[in-house]
């Protein structure tokens, strides 16, 4: 158990497209020694993600698009296939999802669940993502989706079958970690 965490010192490395901080902190550890420590924290905001699916056809609705990070570490054409998400940004959860939902898919949804919270990389990121699941319908669709020309998205809209999503994550095709936990909530629960 770590006791009586304190901040030495904060120093922003860049603040670019996001915040990086370099935090000294001191510590009390279990045997009761004061550790100091340096750690880097990335701060880019809280985010939501939302798994679309209906249940009568079997389907769900990912994006597919291009990301850096991923290109630079080894994915070759730099393509993720992912759930619906967003930043926050200066909206609650529920209204950034319905917002980002719209404009990357297409779809107005109605009705969501939320299901729970969870840090994604909590060893340099601060960022907290809100897990939510809706069901869709073809009348909901308002918009072709692809994103906001102006933030300059380029996000293809995919509806797969739910066991073809699910075998896609199996052999690897779907690699991004909230998706994958989505698939696996949607296949736990049974919602599709």
């Amino acid at each position: 158990m770590i006791k009586n965490i304190q901040i030495l010192k904060s120093e922003i490395l860049s603040d670019n497209w996001y915040t990086l901080r370099k935090v000294t902190y001191e510590f009390t550890n279990r045997a009761g020694e004061k550790i100091t420590h340096s750690r880097e924290a990335y701060d880019r905001g809280n985010g939501s993600t939302i798994l679309l699916y209906n249940k009568e056809k079997g389907t769900v609705i990912l994006t597919r698009q291009f990301r850096l990070p991923t290109y630079i570490n080894g994915n070759t054409d730099g393509m993720m296939i992912e759930a619906c998400a967003g930043l926050l940004d200066q909206h609650n959860a529920e209204d950034c999802i319905r917002k980002e939902t719209e404009e990357e898919t297409g779809y107005r949804i109605t009705h969501i669940e939320k299901v729970f919270e969870a840090y994604m990389s909590p060893g340099s990121v601060t960022e907290i993502l809100h897990f939510f699941v809706a069901e869709y319908s073809a009348d909901m669709k308002v918009t072709e989706g692809g994103g906001l020309e102006e933030e300059q998205e380029n996000i293809e809209v995919l509806e797969l079958p739910f066991i073809e999503a699910l075998s896609m994550m199996a052999i690897g095709e779907i690699k991004d970690a909230k998706t994958i936990i989505l698939l696996q909530y949607a296949q736990i629960n049974k919602l599709v």
